[in-house]
């Protein structure tokens, strides 16, 4: 079963004030977005990519896109792709395929997080699962990941 505890009490212990919701299931960020009543660019979804081969959380509006050049070139990286879900799905054992929280600290793992974000007063994102949502300040998110930001979009 997934596992929500570890994030829930990471914020707690961290003072961070959340917001704990359910949604009907959802598979994809847009259909969870909406289904949880917040908008699709305060929603955001966690991307498992490799760069250079080593693994890594891309985070972005559940509306964007990947431009995996502009990506890789800011980066200096000579190949960023996606991990496919065979390649993932050990790295996070205590949630469900497709449910990773934006938190690469967990998971020994760096993380990227989209310009388009860092203006958002809150983010909401997957507890672990299909159906848990978290609603948190972007700015006690980016204190706590310190997430490298990044630009996505492909134009």
């Amino acid at each position: 079963m997934p596992e929500k505890k570890r994030i829930l009490s990471f914020l707690k212990e961290n003072g961070v004030k959340f917001t704990l919701s359910k949604h009907s299931k959802a598979y994809t960020a847009q259909r969870a977005a909406a289904n949880a009543h917040i908008p699709g660019k305060n929603f955001v979804k966690t991307i498992v990519v490799k760069i250079d081969g080593k693994m890594a959380l891309a985070v972005l509006p559940a509306n964007d896109r990947i431009g995996f050049r502009e990506f890789a070139s800011q980066l200096h990286a000579r190949k960023v792709e996606l991990a496919s879900e065979d390649e993932f799905r050990k790295q996070f054992p205590d949630c469900e395929t497709g449910g990773m929280p934006p938190f690469g600290i967990f998971y020994n793992m760096d993380t990227y997080i989209s310009s388009d974000l860092v203006d958002n007063d809150e983010i909401a994102f997957n507890a672990c699962n299909h159906i848990d949502v978290i609603l948190m300040k972007f700015e006690d998110y980016n204190k706590l990941v310190s997430p490298v930001v990044v630009h996505f979009e492909i134009h």
